[in-house]
């Protein structure tokens, strides 16, 4: 089976070594120091306890690796109008996609049931061109969990949770869903086809949308946030504001927020993707994680104060630093 990682970096190093170690047929996009330090010396993969070295194709150009069976997409969210274009040489008549983000994905109302089918994001897919790039109808879900950093060019540490939540958007157990389920479960994650798979992407995005965002204004790790009354209050608000949206929606929270901010608490003193973006003067994940849920409330018809007031500070410290990419 032929698999191509495009953004080879820490979540899709972890991805594409282990498919590979375990057989597959991979090829690694990626770019800079980290393209050449794992064209030189392969990708050495620590995880588990356990360090290993791997040799898959690595390329910086699709047009090299040709049509593949599944395209993981492991770039930023923000980023992936900016490669729809490069993808297209990975595309056969049959090829799946699987977009390894976070936060609301430009797929998120295809097939969805109700007034709202179809419904492009213009904050995650401005002029719809990731729709008509990307098409969702070649889109299996995927709700990322692990934690891995590239520590240093060609070298990917895997620190935390081997996850990866599939599905597809219509709720059907595709062949093809299943199928790369089973290679993710043989290269040793936990990769279940899950029949709701918004459900699961909204749990996560909980703590995307109001945690990312509070750390990133106050330059605090996760436990110091939930820690003080008043920005752990800020984000207990924000999270009932997105629930409300997602149930208007018709996703079935299965947990309440308490039970969601105490499951972050144990996570100790991390620091979100978002924050480390801003203190390594990257771009920042804005829209995506906060500002597609301010857009869908507002599709709705549901106020959400205090998201709009954090997605307005935000923005301008991402502005304020260079980082906030054009929309």
């Amino acid at each position: 089976m032929k698999i191509c990682v495009y953004g080879a970096g820490a979540i899709g190093g972890l991805m594409g070594g282990k498919l590979a170690l375990a057989g597959q047929d991979v090829t690694l996009i990626a770019r800079g120091p980290h393209l050449e330090a794992m064209k030189a010396r392969g990708l050495k993969l620590i995880s588990e306890g356990k360090t290993d070295v791997v040799r898959p194709r690595v390329t910086s150009d699709s047009r090299e690796a040709g049509e593949q069976d599944y395209v993981i997409l492991s770039v930023k969210a923000h980023a992936l109008v900016g490669i729809a274009d490069a993808v297209q040489p990975l595309l056969g008549k049959k090829t799946a996609l699987v977009p390894a983000i976070n936060g609301v994905p430009w797929w998120y109302f295809y097939k969805l049931p109700g007034p709202y089918q179809d419904t492009k994001l213009q904050s995650v897919d401005p002029g719809g061109v990731l729709w008509e790039k990307l098409p969702p109808e070649r889109v299996i879900g995927c709700v990322v969990y692990p934690a891995v950093d590239v520590v240093e060019p060609g070298v990917v540490e895997h620190t935390y949770s081997n996850r990866f939540d599939l599905g597809e958007p219509d709720g059907s157990k595709s062949e093809r869903a299943q199928v790369f389920s089973k290679a993710m479960i043989d290269a040793g994650f936990r990769a279940p086809v899950r029949p709701r798979i918004r459900e699961n992407l909204w749990v996560k995005l909980w703590g995307n949308l109001s945690f990312n965002m509070i750390c990133a204004l106050t330059h605090a790790t996760l436990d110091l946030v939930i820690g003080d009354e008043g920005t752990r209050a800020v984000a207990r608000a924000m999270m009932l504001e997105a629930q409300r949206v997602g149930e208007k929606l018709g996703v079935d929270f299965p947990l309440d927020v308490d039970r969601r901010i105490a499951g972050a608490a144990e996570v100790g003193a991390h620091k979100p993707s978002t924050l480390v973006d801003l203190e390594k003067g990257r771009p920042m994940e804005i829209d995506p994680l906060l500002g597609a849920v301010v857009e869908m409330g507002r599709l709705v018809q549901l106020p959400t104060p205090t998201c709009e007031n954090v997605l307005a500070l935000v923005r301008l410290r991402a502005r304020t630093a260079g980082l906030y990419p054009p929309r």
